[in-house]
């Protein structure tokens, strides 16, 4: 159960800190080697992308979990607190509706390439993989959120005059 626990907390953010320094490392690498060297990589700038695309996907499901993403709260905050709850619900189920459409059509994709990259002749399997990875973490994420807002909607009926919500995982809402 702490191993579930610690992939729930971390599984996102060791991914993208893995990612990152693998891609500014390739990167750096390949600018030494182009102008101190006189010479390049052939793989680098393949890689080094590849690695970005997947730091994509894996950090939309990040920022559901942080509760990061950019969002326009001017319609919302016309309502209460329970209209703020059920606005952001709405919202988080759309979400959770084109992260499923999106999924479904990434592992069709997947199943269908058959070539492989020009400089690694990695499979390009690998690369399409990162929408449908991506996006199934966002659903899981989704869930995690929708849940605790169901919760928080749930409590809210009983404790109007609370200023924050607590969306679980340590996140709060500001109510205004």
């Amino acid at each position: 159960m702490k191993a579930i626990k610690w992939l729930d907390d971390h599984l996102e953010e060791y991914i993208l800190v893995i990612l990152s320094i693998f891609t500014v490392a390739i990167v750096f690498i390949q600018v030494f080697m182009r102008y101190v060297l006189g010479d390049s990589l052939v793989w680098s700038e393949e890689a080094a992308r590849y690695a970005f695309i997947w730091m994509i996907y894996i950090g939309v499901s990040y920022g559901i979990k942080r509760n990061s993403h950019l969002g326009v709260d001017a319609f919302s905050m016309l309502f209460e607190q329970k209209g703020q709850l059920i606005i952001g619900l709405i919202a988080n189920i759309l979400f959770f509706v084109f992260a499923v459409v999106m999924a479904f059509y990434s592992f069709d994709i997947v199943e269908r390439v058959t070539r492989t990259s020009p400089a690694l002749q990695l499979p390009l399997t690998w690369v399409y993989a990162a929408p449908a990875v991506g996006m199934v973490l966002t659903t899981i994420r989704l869930i995690q959120k929708m849940t605790a807002q169901a919760r928080a909607l749930k409590k809210s009926g009983n404790q109007d005059s609370e200023k924050t919500i607590d969306l679980g995982d340590g996140a709060k809402e500001e109510v205004i």
